[in-house]
C-alpha cells in the first residue's frame, strides 16, 4: 500500500494519478485534510487526514501498514508569510508527525523541500548541493528545518526517507496554491482565458523551473533507487531548465498571438531576488540517474495543448 498526504495538491493530485496507474486503485490512499474532485478523478481510495494531529498521523500509518509514503501536506511561500505559523506546524510539526509513525518500520518516506532553503548568501548561479542556506521566508525556514530533521532521522532511527529541492513546478491540473513561482503557471492559464497577464516580479527574475510529468517523474525515480545509491538525505538539488519571466512570456506569446504580458512586482518579488538563478543537480544524476524529460519548448506546447480550448483557432 501507498499512503499519499497532501494529495489536493498540485504535485499531490498528479502524483496520485500516476500511483494508479502504475500500481492500481486499491494500492493507493489519497489523504488531505478534504476529499476533492480532483482526488476522486485520480482514482485512488480517499480519505481525511490532517497531519498535524500526531494521533491521526499514527493511526493512519500504523504498523508499518504503507509500504511508501508520500508525505506532501505543506503550507507555500507566499501564504506562508502570510500565516507563518501555520506554515510552520503544517510542515515542520507535520513532517515530524510523519516520521515518528514510521519509525522502526521498513516503510519508505518521500518529502519535499524547496529551492526557498536558499538564501541571500547563497550561489545563485550553478547553486551546488552543499552551500549556504540562509532562508528569508518562514517556508524556507520550515523546509531548511525539515531538511535536517529528515537527515537526523535517518542517522538516529534508520528511517528511510528522501527528499528533492523542488524548483518551481508548472502544471495545468490544479490552480496555483500560494507559491512565489506561481506565476508561471498563471500566465499560461490567463494568457489562454484573457490574452493578457500581470505578472508579480520583474520581467528579468529567472528562477529554476521544472515541468510538472518531471516532478512526478523525479518523485518515482527516487523512490524506486536502491538505498545503497542515496548518499544525500538531506535533499537533493533538483532541476530542469531556468527561465525568465519575460522568456516565458515570449514563448508563450509565439504560440498565442497577440498575448501581451505586464509587470507589477509584489511582495513576492523581494522572495524571488533570494533564490538561485539555475540550480546544479549533478549529485542526483550521479547518485539515482535523474534526467528531466522536457525542455521549456516542450512543456510550453504541452500545457497549452491541455489549457487550450480546441475551438479556440488562435493557437
Amino acid at each position: 500500500m501507498i499512503l499519499v498526504t497532501g494529495a489536493a495538491g498540485q504535485l499531490g493530485s498528479d502524483l496520485v494519478a500516476a500511483l494508479v496507474g502504475l500500481h492500481g486503485r486499491e494500492a493507493v490512499l489519497a489523504t488531505d485534510l478534504r476529499t476533492c474532485d480532483q482526488m476522486a478523478r485520480s482514482g485512488a481510495d480517499m480519505a481525511t487526514l490532517d497531519v498535524t494531529d500526531p494521533d491521526a498521523v499514527q493511526t493512519m500509518i500504523q504498523d508499518g501498514a504503507f509500504e511508501q509514503v508520500y508525505h506532501l501536506a505543506g503550507i507555500l511561500s507566499a501564504r506562508g508569510e502570510k500565516q507563518p505559523d501555520l506554515c510552520w506546524t503544517v510542515n515542520v510539526d507535520g513532517l515530524k508527525n510523519v516520521l515518528n509513525a514510521v519509525r522502526g518500520t521498513k516503510t519508505r518516506v518521500f518529502w519535499p523541500s524547496s529551492i526557498a532553503v536558499f538564501g541571500p548568501d547563497t550561489q545563485r548561479h550553478r547553486t551546488p548541493q552543499v552551500t549556504v542556506t540562509n532562508p528569508t521566508t518562514m517556508y524556507g525556514v520550515a523546509k531548511a528545518s525539515g531538511e535536517m530533521m529528515c537527515d537526523y532521522y535517518a542517522r538516529k532511527y534508520g528511517v528511510d526517507v528522501r527528499s528533492v529541492r523542488y524548483p518551481g513546478i508548472i502544471s495545468y491540473g490544479v490552480p496555483p496554491g500560494g507559491g512565489t513561482t506561481d506565476f508561471a503557471v498563471d500566465m499560461f492559464v490567463q494568457a489562454v482565458k484573457n490574452g493578457q497577464y500581470t505578472c508579480f516580479v520583474r520581467e528579468s527574475t529567472r528562477l529554476p523551473m521544472m515541468y510538472g510529468p518531471d516532478a512526478v517523474k523525479a518523485a518515482l525515480d527516487l523512490m524506486a533507487a536502491a538505498p545503497s545509491s542515496i548518499s544525500v538525505r538531506t535533499s537533493y538539488n533538483l532541476t530542469a531548465f531556468s527561465f525568465s519571466a519575460e522568456e516565458l512570456a515570449a514563448a508563450i506569446e509565439s504560440r498565442v498571438p497577440g498575448f501581451v504580458c505586464e509587470y507589477e512586482p509584489d511582495f513576492r518579488q523581494a522572495i524571488a531576488d533570494t533564490w538561485p538563478e539555475v540550480i546544479d543537480d549533478s549529485r542526483a544524476r550521479e547518485d539515482w540517474g535523474w534526467h528531466p524529460d522536457y525542455d521549456i519548448t516542450a512543456m510550453v506546447n504541452d500545457m497549452l495543448s491541455h489549457l487550450v480550448d480546441p475551438a479556440n483557432s488562435h493557437v
